[in-house]
């Protein structure tokens, strides 16, 4: 996916108002990047397919699950400040990393979704929140993330997780300590990479 087919994307699904909350959100990102390392160098020409639509593929996935989305290792906000800005939903930001926190916090004020959304800088582990949905993007394996978010999921939580090409491998390490519907999605900006969807999730 090239950089205007991305952007296209994103005016088809969101429309004008859409991609310019995605271009306010690309130039904060690059903007701080000159200033702490929040995604590879090598990507910053590539934002709009590399992250933003990258990120913004869920949001379809997660219609039938109304409520709190609860996004883990959000850093530069790829998939959570993606959420927060193109739906209302109210969202959820977790990042351990205070520097970085304090970037999400900024872009949440400058975006105009600071009233809904919540930025928690610390880890998921001390998080107290029920979650329709919760999300990471390339944060930890599946197992470890079931692990450490499990308690802010109920039995109807659905598990946004970009995994890359490692997907299928990650699920059936996965399954040896957790029960679920787990399946797996194509992503629209690489069809080798692939998203983890899991549901009905508890551990064996």
């Amino acid at each position: 996916m090239t950089e205007d087919e991305a952007r296209g994307w994103i005016e088809e699904r969101h429309g004008a108002a859409g991609v310019d909350a995605m271009a306010r959100l690309a130039t904060l990102v690059r903007d701080e990047a000159t200033r702490q390392n929040l995604v590879a160098p090598s990507t910053l020409d590539e934002m709009w397919a590399r992250h933003i639509v990258d990120s913004a593929q869920l949001i379809p996935l997660a219609t039938a699950c109304p409520g709190n989305w609860l996004d883990i290792g959000s850093g530069a906000g790829f998939p959570g400040i993606v959420v927060a800005a193109l739906t209302d939903r109210p969202t959820w930001l977790v990042e351990p990393r205070k520097r970085r926190a304090d970037f999400l916090s900024a872009c949440c004020d400058a975006l105009g979704v600071a009233s809904r959304t919540t930025v928690v800088a610390g880890k998921v582990e001390r998080v107290d929140v029920q979650a329709a949905v919760i999300s990471a993007r390339a944060v930890a394996s599946l197992w470890e993330l079931l692990g450490a978010a499990r308690h802010c999921s109920t039995w109807n939580t659905l598990w946004l997780l970009p995994k890359g090409r490692s997907a299928r491998e990650e699920i059936a390490s996965a399954q040896q300590s957790w029960h679920g519907a787990f399946h797996v999605e194509h992503s629209v900006t690489d069809p080798e990479s692939l998203i983890v969807i899991a549901k009905e999730v508890t551990r064996r």
